[in-house]
């Protein structure tokens, strides 16, 4: 039995994420973390070799091409990872939010294999980071990259990674209190209408007017990436931007 999706989007509303101890395990469990790891988007931290690789295009990267292929790879034993808390049921609930338009995907590609990406729910003004791989060297730091420079391009507010590592840390996150946390929470979700119970379901795909990553090669630029985000901020793009207005995006001032 899988996860309900409305119930799923309304315990990310108050700062709550479901884990399950094992690929195989039956149950699953919520967790709220006392410290919670985030990323802030004017702090991500481009080296000068990362720069180079996002600017020369070493990867190809798309959005939402091949959702259940990165969380099944982030759901692989890897040799950092000997273990996963992605089991069945949590793979199956967040393929119905991506169905839904809530959960959005970006793969970084070296020909025609995947070889890094991210997954994660967009809610309101906030992005919820759930897992990212990487099978070649700085393949899951482009992905970031890329989600980074849109949401900042979007007017997003939050990234967040939910629980520290040394990877994130060395990409500019950094821990705050729940409290914290549900501050800036509230914040990005103001303006969900949780009110309409089921129906806010229909807002996924249906409230794409201004698209997280809406520009075609041809018009990238920070200025026309620019957009107010709906609700329920839709990842569908018409062609992808350019790395290098992805390292202008990150590397500008506000």
């Amino acid at each position: 039995m899988t996860i309900d999706p409305l119930l799923l989007l309304q315990a990310y509303a108050i700062g709550v994420f479901p884990m399950s101890d094992d690929r195989d395990a039956e149950e699953i469990y919520w967790v709220e973390p006392k410290q919670r790891a985030i990323l802030p988007l004017d702090g991500f931290r481009l080296s000068h070799s990362l720069a180079k690789t996002v600017r020369r295009e070493r990867f190809r990267v798309t959005v939402n091409a091949d959702f259940a292929g990165v969380v099944a790879k982030c759901a692989e034993v890897a040799e950092d990872r000997p273990s996963t808390w992605i089991n069945r049921q949590i793979e199956a609930a967040y393929g119905n939010l991506h169905a839904l338009g809530f959960a959005h995907s970006v793969e970084c590609w070296e020909g025609e294999e995947l070889v890094g990406g991210l997954y994660g729910v967009a809610l309101g003004r906030a992005f919820f980071g759930e897992s990212m791989f990487s099978r070649r060297t700085d393949a899951s730091k482009v992905a970031l990259a890329w989600l980074v420079g849109h949401m900042r391009a979007g007017g997003f507010t939050l990234l967040d990674c939910q629980f520290m590592t040394d990877h994130l840390r060395s990409l500019g996150a950094v821990e705050i209190s729940q409290k914290a946390y549900l501050v800036l929470l509230g914040e990005a979700v103001e303006g969900v209408p949780f009110a309409a119970g089921r129906g806010l379901l229909g807002a996924g795909a249906a409230g794409a007017a201004s698209a997280l990553f809406p520009v075609a090669a041809s018009a990238a630029s920070p200025d026309a990436l620019r957009r107010d985000p709906p609700l329920s901020p839709s990842f569908t793009v018409s062609g992808p931007v350019s790395g290098h207005s992805i390292v202008q995006l990150l590397t500008q001032t506000s």
